[in-house]
């Protein structure tokens, strides 16, 4: 009689945690995949912003631009470059 429930003793207590070892797991295995499909958005979420980046011009290119030229007629006001030096640099500078 001991012996029949010590039997069921180390029985129960063997699926006991058999079932808390499949439970860990399958909640492991949830968090990876929950973890894995959020690193999935963010890499798109990055690759989408960088890619918008690429598209979109340089918020300071025009201005830049503006400042070139208004700082090449400066020097062809003055005299320093000619009227030929001005429209190449100039020619230069736009697309």
């Amino acid at each position: 009689m001991r012996r029949r429930r010590l039997l069921r003793t180390v029985a129960t207590t063997a699926v006991v945690a058999g079932t808390a070892s499949a439970v860990s797991g399958g909640i492991q295995s949830a968090a990876y995949e929950e973890q894995h499909q959020q690193e999935q958005i963010d890499m798109g979420a990055q690759q989408a912003v960088a890619a918008q980046q690429a598209a979109a011009p340089a918020p300071h290119a025009v201005p830049d631009l503006v400042a070139q030229i208004q700082q090449l007629a400066a020097l062809h006001g003055q005299g320093i470059l000619s009227d030929d030096e001005f429209a190449a640099a100039k020619a230069k500078l736009l697309p």
